[in-house]
């Protein structure tokens, strides 16, 4: 059996300790996440006091990679480590980060340091955005690569026609995750969000929604966000450090929802 999870609208399968025989992790998850709709998997060591809570994710197509809304949904399941005072240590893909309770909500700080924030937009892909229509843009690493761009009209935006160019971009060798946003109100803004792995419009990209915040903080001096996106409202809160960020902390809702069989035929 796997347990699932969801995070603002992203939902998980999760496996303790193992996975069933008949598949490593990229197997299960190509089988599992494409039919049912899931947006990864994840394998979760049982917590020991003491030491982070260890864990992998897998993308729909396979691929290993870090995942904040399902890293904040493992902590909706049953055995998961209990609340208390301090924030709770977690590596998850060889990040290691915190997640608290955050009232009704779960908080994860996000990936820093060496390595993390912004970088410069490679030239090409700088001049392919500015092509039609110039927008303001960033790029940056946060465990994954995030480009955000601002719109100003996401309901009229077709982004299964704007997306796929961008996240495949040839000047981009690992591809990129692509977040357009909408400013609303001073502290507030939709995102719309193309995930790599998923190949497809997600419900709500953890990861680009704290990359908008912290692009949007820089831009703003403004250091709480509530981001919109399709599924439940997040928030960030963030504190700058040069071309990166000290602490950035994205919030939001989790639930446990129930449990789906381990079966081989997903795999075929």
């Amino acid at each position: 059996m796997f347990d699932l999870a969801s995070a603002s609208g992203n939902t998980f399968a999760f496996a303790w300790g193992t996975l069933p025989a008949g598949a490593d992790g990229p197997g299960w998850a190509r089988g599992l996440c494409p039919r049912l709709g899931l947006d990864g998997l994840f394998l979760l060591d049982r917590p020991v006091a003491g030491l982070p809570w260890t864990m992998e994710h897998w993308d729909a197509d396979g691929a290993s990679t870090f995942c904040s809304n399902g890293t904040r949904a493992a902590l909706a399941l049953p055995g998961a480590p209990p609340p208390g005072a301090a924030p709770i240590q977690v590596r998850s893909n060889r990040e290691l980060l915190a997640l608290r309770r955050d009232g009704d909500e779960v908080a994860l700080r996000m990936p820093s340091g060496p390595g993390t924030g912004f970088r410069p937009v490679p030239p090409a892909l700088a001049q392919d955005l500015a092509r039609d229509v110039a927008r303001p843009h960033a790029f940056a690493w946060i465990g994954n690569p995030q480009l955000v761009i601002e719109h100003p009209d996401l309901d009229g935006l077709d982004l299964a026609a704007a997306a796929p160019p961008l996240r495949r971009h040839p000047s981009l060798p690992e591809g990129t995750n692509v977040n357009f946003i909408q400013v609303v109100a001073p502290g507030i803004a939709r995102i719309r969000s193309w995930e790599r792995g998923v190949e497809g419009e997600t419900r709500c990209c953890g990861t680009g929604c704290a990359v908008a915040g912290a692009w949007l903080a820089r831009r703003t001096g403004l250091t709480a966000w509530r981001l919109l996106p399709q599924g439940e409202p997040v928030r960030i809160a963030v504190q700058g450090e040069g071309e990166g960020w000290r602490e950035l902390w994205l919030s939001g809702p989790v639930q446990c929802r129930g449990q789906v069989a381990a079966d081989r035929s997903l795999l075929s």
